[in-house]
């Protein structure tokens, strides 16, 4: 157990820690380093991309990394075996963050064999056939929404529905009582912004205690169906623990892999959408005529405003690359943001189009064996999401300037003002 003054060193390490980080970054970003101006947020990370690209299909950041910006590329890489999330020797690359408290998010950062083993169990309760049977409730959860925003002549989408609703669906799918709703929501959103990073000691003990609470949370329903078994997913995991497929630590760390992927990809896909949309009055005009384009507003945001902007990988043994030789354990960048709008592979990639028919699948939902289990899930909700924002709220306009995060990671919004008036 940890005390209290082991808790108040540990920030300490963690706030002497991140101002180093950040003066390195820096300093690397007045030397002229792309990376480092990522590293630092940007509201338009595209400019930068560019300048990668520019750099050729394979460069090395003075912070060490790799960079690429090559949708051939960072496709040919997600796919390839030799390469992992883990080092060699099994050990996350955290930027030396030791004392940040942490959730392990399950197979998104394991590699074979404990990936497949884990994945081949909560695959089936995500495949696109079982995935369809929740339309009617996210249809209901949009609409539910959407009659709150209604009575508001003005109101921020992102608050009041776009991080609302996929956590709202990832309750529902593990059957968690509407008692509890209010904790997991206002847990679950702080957990899902572990994707953008700890950046403060502040945001570290936020983060602590949201873990303990969904550590408890998910205990407690763990038990419950465990007592009272019922059709939904967690009943089938519970089942999978009493057959020794799965730890009790690993059964806690995948619903923590729901609260975030579920809901922070969500969440941006639906904000990164609509504004592209109300920015774009040809195409909001074009989905509000035919509804059954929203399934094409989903793929071209995902290409356009992907919300995962970067991954990274990790050679388990020395890989030649683009005719670079990348020893093992080397961190390579892949800069997904960039990839989708890779000009060598999209005619005209910086314009959003519903009816784009050109280029490969984009890369917003990874590759290979580490592809986005909840895709099917996202998919749905976005696609949901912007029928029903089309039909309830045609003359949706905004009422104010969006507020962009600035992340190396998530490409999203912080607030996005919008009348439905």
């Amino acid at each position: 157990m940890v005390t209290a003054t082991q808790s108040r060193v540990g920030d300490l390490r963690l706030g002497t820690t991140l101002l180093a980080a950040k003066a390195l970054v820096r300093l690397s970003g007045v030397l002229g380093d792309p990376f480092a101006d990522l590293l630092r947020g940007q509201e338009n990370p595209y400019p930068v991309h560019q300048r990668v690209r520019e750099l050729g299909p394979l460069h090395r950041s003075k912070l060490g990394p790799w960079l690429t910006a090559s949708h051939p590329l960072i496709d040919s890489i997600l796919r390839d075996k030799r390469f992992g999330i883990r080092t060699t020797d099994g050990k996350l690359m955290n930027g030396g963050l030791k004392d940040a408290p942490k959730l392990d998010v399950s197979f998104l950062e394991l590699d074979p064999p404990d990936h497949g083993r884990l994945r081949r169990l909560v695959a089936p309760s995500f495949g696109p056939r079982t995935i369809e049977r929740f339309r009617p409730a996210v249809e209901r959860a949009c609409e539910e929404l959407l009659d709150e925003l209604e009575r508001e002549e003005t109101f921020d989408l992102m608050s009041g529905f776009a991080t609302r609703l996929p956590l709202v669906v990832i309750g529902q799918l593990l059957g968690i009582g509407e008692e509890r709703w209010t904790d997991f929501l206002r847990h679950g959103a702080v957990i899902g912004a572990t994707l953008d990073g700890v950046s403060s000691v502040k945001f570290a003990k936020q983060l602590r205690i949201s873990i303990q609470e969904l550590t408890v949370l998910f205990g407690e329903l763990i038990d419950q169906r465990r007592a009272d078994p019922r059709d939904d997913l967690t009943t089938s995991l519970v089942q999978a623990r009493a057959e020794e497929k799965l730890t009790a630590e690993e059964l806690v760390n995948i619903f923590g892999l729901l609260a975030i992927a579920g809901s922070e990809t969500t969440a941006n896909l639906i904000g990164n959408g609509t504004l592209a949309l109300l920015r774009h009055p040809d195409q909001w005009d074009q989905l509000r005529e035919n509804p059954d384009l929203a399934a094409k507003a989903v793929e071209e945001t995902l290409r356009y405003e992907s919300p995962v902007q970067q991954s990274q990988r990790l050679p388990h043994e020395d890989v030649e690359l683009n005719g670079t030789v990348i020893p093992a354990d080397t961190q390579v960048v892949l800069l997904i943001g960039a990839a989708n709008r890779d000009p060598e592979v999209y005619t005209e990639p910086d314009r959003f189009d519903l009816n784009r028919t050109d280029g490969p699948d984009h890369l917003s939902f990874s590759s290979g064996i580490h592809y986005c289990i909840g895709a099917p899930l996202a998919r749905l909700e976005g696609e949901v999401a912007f029928q029903a924002l089309a039909a309830r709220m045609p003359k949706l306009k905004l009422a104010g300037e969006p507020k962009v995060r600035r992340s190396l990671v998530i490409r999203g919004l912080r607030t996005l003002p919008l009348s439905g008036q």
